[in-house]
């Protein structure tokens, strides 16, 4: 779907030096991607607000394209502020090199726009994000691009849908919001055996719990308003892995503008210097909370892949770190308005879509979601309508499960 570009294109501007960072996981994050010195001799890096960078001369521009310079030409093609997040991100994954957009949307669509043609098919698993599913199905069919969905974690189903024309298999892990992990090295090896790449939605995993990339995994997408950025307070995505399978996607994001502001970025920095602390604490709290719920008289079914009655249970103990602050859970012979007032009690976590903040938000798949499908579209979803999805922020564990305690008690 994009036409190639010269050798000259000066929407990929070359990598920077990567400052040397060893040391854990908090050590990355606090100063991973960073240059030890910075303008002005500040200890943060300063907002770069400005959408073009001058020459002194025309000589200048001409020794910028031809010899690849490493410097700033149009904000359109790159910022001081996401060159640094972009490195700290690429540390933190085990990757080569990270793209940043504006939102995790828009890198998905950056990714399946750069690496499709007309003609070209994708094998999804079928528990994800519902606008994933809606972009491949309603938007990229128009030009030409065939998307198959297959059942959750069935590698013989996938294989059978793979066909020469296959391009991309796609996944989460874990899955939203049924929180299945997939078998990595099983999805890797049937890439692998078909010459097809493979990208893992790892939003709900993070760096932190999940690494896909050593796996052998192509791509990695986040969206970074998550867990990445933790405040609930900025729209962020990004796309990770290998310099090389990055280009073509780097220079279609300068040509379609999918990019973040400065101010963004400087937040998004400023969240990943607490990345590790964070998740500690949502990791802490999902494990805790998703116990309580599984005990609790009201409670149906709770799906957490931290515990052991979770299908996928030996896969995310054998693979993840932690288990991550989201839970989801069916109450016990409720209706969807019953399982609405669960909901509406609950007085700790505030109702809203999205996961991975500081604080904790609760919501009815149903109803934030998928209000307008029909019960049969619902049903195939696997969105029932007794479906709560909590994703526990970073407040005390004990408060969580008495502000839970209470709204199922009522």
């Amino acid at each position: 779907m994009t036409e190639k570009h010269s050798e000259h294109d000066r929407s990929v501007p070359p990598p920077r030096q990567r400052p040397v960072v060893d040391g854990g996981f908090s050590t990355l994050s606090v100063h991973g991607g960073e240059a030890r010195s910075k303008p002005l001799d500040a200890i943060t890096d300063p907002i770069v607000c400005s959408s073009t960078y001058t020459f002194p001369d025309t000589q200048s521009v001409i020794d910028f394209i031809e010899q690849k310079q490493q410097r700033e030409e149009y904000g359109r093609y790159g910022n001081p502020n996401e060159r640094v997040v972009e490195r700290k991100l690429a540390a933190l994954e085990g990757g080569q090199e990270a793209i940043v957009f504006s939102s995790g949307m828009a890198a998905i669509v950056g990714l399946l726009m750069a690496k499709l043609n007309a003609g070209d098919e994708i094998v999804f698993f079928d528990q994800c994000y519902h606008r994933s599913r809606e972009f491949c199905f309603k938007h990229l069919s128009r030009f030409g691009v065939v998307t198959h969905q297959v059942p959750t974690g069935d590698f013989a189903a996938m294989e059978a849908a793979i066909t020469p024309r296959t391009r991309l298999l796609v996944s989460e892990s874990p899955t939203n919001p049924q929180l299945t992990c997939i078998d990595l090295e099983q999805f890797v090896a049937l890439g692998k055996a078909y010459e097809v790449e493979t990208l893992i939605d790892a939003t709900l995993a993070t760096p932190y719990n999940l690494r896909p990339l050593d796996f052998g995994v192509d791509y990695v997408l986040h969206s970074a308003t998550k867990y990445l950025g933790g405040h609930n307070d900025l729209l962020a995505g990004c796309i990770i892995g290998s310099s090389e399978n990055l280009q073509d996607i780097r220079n279609l994001r300068g040509v379609m503008g999918g990019i973040n502001s400065p101010h963004n970025l400087y937040l998004l920095q400023r969240g990943l210097k607490t990345f590790e602390l964070r998740m500690e604490r949502h990791n802490q709290n999902g494990l805790a909370v998703a116990q309580f719920l599984e005990q609790h008289p009201r409670v149906e079914k709770v799906y957490y892949p931290g515990l052991p009655s979770h299908p996928t249970h030996e896969i995310a103990k054998r693979t993840m770190r932690g288990f991550g602050g989201l839970i989801t859970f069916l109450v016990k012979d409720a209706d969807w308005r019953e399982t609405a007032d669960i909901v509406d009690r609950v007085q700790l976590a505030r109702i809203g879509p999205s996961l991975g903040g500081v604080e904790t938000l609760i919501e009815q798949p149903l109803v934030m979601s998928y209000y307008t499908c029909t019960p049969e579209e619902r049903q195939r979803f696997g969105i029932p309508d007794n479906m709560i999805r909590l994703a526990c922020g970073i407040e005390n564990t004990e408060d969580l499960i008495a502000d839970l305690r209470q709204a199922l008690d009522g």
